[in-house]
């Protein structure tokens, strides 16, 4: 049966962020990240629109869900895709709801991203705290929102198993006041190769042009940097790849560098 209209102008509608808010969903393309999410247990889905291939292929995680998924064709997926080329499978999925997990939080390593809006960037650091097993991945309200398709695609499903919360910082504050709190700066502070002060924390990331704020670099315990080697013409590290080295360092401390 083709795609009905009113299907193909739902699923475009979710497109929008106002859309996936009222509706509280979210669109994921492609095998990897379609595999990712149907083998997560926590994951409500709403429907999957694929090609007949991928379904035969894939019966195994599917198995359960009949009556939310539809076969398509080519067309019929470039018509509600995102992707400049579309892939073998749509998935339309219910947001997540994450908690706070207090006992992680006060005894672990957390990010909180100041500002962040680019997309790649913030799939990316979702990306790097999974791989790092860094739980709790904190947004200031104004960051690109967790559900714009780009960001899903470039975590590559690790938005499944970092909490990602979007959190003014004073509530962070109020919740956990004694928590020390590391703001990464370019151009002074401790160098993270040589930080020992704690091992615990909140690591703030700031906006890619403009930094931390001065409202957040105020409330930092501590301030460290990425130092360059000399001869650089780089006036800073791309906000990312910063939070790799930043949170590589602090996980495995190699003190001395």
């Amino acid at each position: 049966m083709p795609l009905s209209k009113s299907k193909e102008k739902y699923i475009r509608s979710l497109h929008l962020k106002k859309n996936r808010d009222q509706n509280s969903n979210f669109i994921a393309e492609g095998e990897k990240l379609a595999k990712e999410i149907l083998s997560a247990p926590h994951i409500q889905i709403e429907s999957i629109l694929a090609q007949k291939g991928w379904i035969t292929n894939n019966s195994h995680l599917i198995n359960g869900l009949d009556g939310r998924v539809e076969i398509v064709n080519v067309a019929e997926l470039k018509l509600i895709s995102q992707l400049t080329t579309p892939n073998q499978v749509l998935i339309v999925a219910k947001q997540l709801s994450p908690s706070i997990k207090e006992k992680i939080v006060a005894s672990d390593w957390s990010l909180y991203l100041d500002r962040i809006q680019d997309p790649g960037n913030m799939g990316t650091i979702l990306r790097i705290a999974d791989w790092f097993g860094i739980k709790h991945v904190f947004c200031s309200p104004d960051s690109v929102e967790l559900y714009n398709s780009k960001v899903i695609q470039a975590s590559m499903g690790a938005f499944l198993r970092v909490n990602v919360i979007a959190i003014d910082f004073q509530h962070i504050k109020q919740q956990f006041p004694d928590l020390p709190v590391l703001a990464t700066v370019v151009d002074k502070g401790t160098s993270v190769f040589h930080y020992q002060a704690v091992q615990h924390g909140i690591i703030i990331m700031g906006n890619e042009s403009q930094g931390i704020s001065n409202e957040l670099l105020n409330q930092a315990t501590h301030q460290i940097t990425i130092p360059s080697q000399g001869g650089s013409g780089m006036e800073s590290l791309n906000v990312a790849v910063a939070t790799g080295i930043i949170c590589g360092t602090l996980r495995n401390p190699i003190l001395g560098i």
